[in-house]
């Protein structure tokens, strides 16, 4: 059976999603992560939505909306990739409704779970078993075993980049309109933004290990009587003094700078570790 003009044209964007996940930390850096990469899987997205000159400035803003903070394993950001796609074009069909701030908050939402998934199941388990084998023939002169790793790592990461995207894009045109429709969408912008500050801060909790190794005498710790009002509340504070300098629209440069000295001194006078 010949294929649809709009079966065809959904194919392409499956392997947009494919190669362009797979192309995602080419431009990795320190402030984002991976925005810069996912910016360039949706930016084909973006341009077909937004293909009318008159449009341009919301394209723009499109743009914008995807340059923010992103870190997700690679294989399963086509998935991310295939529902912000959808959720693109269901917020380009209907503007006046439909909350651009969603499609942040899903993808928030999904890179602490996704990330979890994937690592473990990619970089723990796959990786493992395929350079175990790898090795151990290799060892024996084998020649499979280069092979064979190779092979056992590439076929679920295919499988699963591949389909991601595609289930991701899929699910996302079916279930939006649903969710409107039946009045959930609210709900889930809730429980996406609950669960995505829930991923930012155990992010803030595990990056940043920042500790003092102030104490007085032998009885009293700093850090351990810190630890009992909040844990973790050193790199939270400073968390926030990095949010504060940003609303302050202090350029990163002089933030990364601030942090190193700041960090270089307050090390030295034996205040942090």
């Amino acid at each position: 059976m010949t294929a649809t003009k709009e079966e065809l044209t959904n194919q392409k964007k499956y392997w947009q999603f494919f190669w362009r996940s797979w192309m995602i930390q080419t431009s990795w850096n320190y402030e984002r992560q991976m925005n810069m990469g996912f910016m360039f899987g949706m930016a084909p997205i973006l341009d077909a939505i937004y293909d009318k000159p008159e449009e341009i400035d919301l394209k723009k803003e499109a743009y914008r909306r995807h340059m923010i903070f992103f870190n997700c394993t690679p294989q399963t950001s086509s998935f991310v990739m295939g529902l912000a796609s959808s959720m693109e074009e269901q917020y380009y069909q209907d503007r006046d409704s439909f909350d651009p701030e969603t499609i942040t908050a899903v993808k928030t939402s999904l890179m602490g779970p996704l990330s979890g998934i994937g690592d473990s199941f990619f970089q723990g388990t796959i990786r493992v078993l395929a350079f175990g084998i790898g090795i151990t023939l290799a060892q024996q002169g084998n020649i499979l075993g280069p092979i064979l790793a190779i092979l056992i790592s590439f076929i679920p990461a295919f499988l699963v980049t591949y389909y991601g995207g595609k289930i991701g894009y899929t699910a996302g045109n079916k279930y939006l309109s649903k969710l409107y429709n039946e009045g959930l969408m609210d709900k889930v912008m809730y429980i996406s933004t609950v669960v995505g500050l829930m991923v930012i801060g155990s992010m803030v909790a595990s990056m940043i290990g920042i500790t003092t190794p102030i104490t007085f005498g032998k009885a009293f710790n700093l850090q351990e009587v810190l630890d009992n009002i909040v844990p973790g509340i050193i790199p939270l504070g400073l968390t926030f003094c990095m949010y504060w300098l940003l609303q302050k629209k202090v350029k990163t440069g002089w933030i990364l700078l601030i942090s190193i000295a700041g960090g270089i001194i307050l090390s030295v006078l034996g205040i942090f570790q």
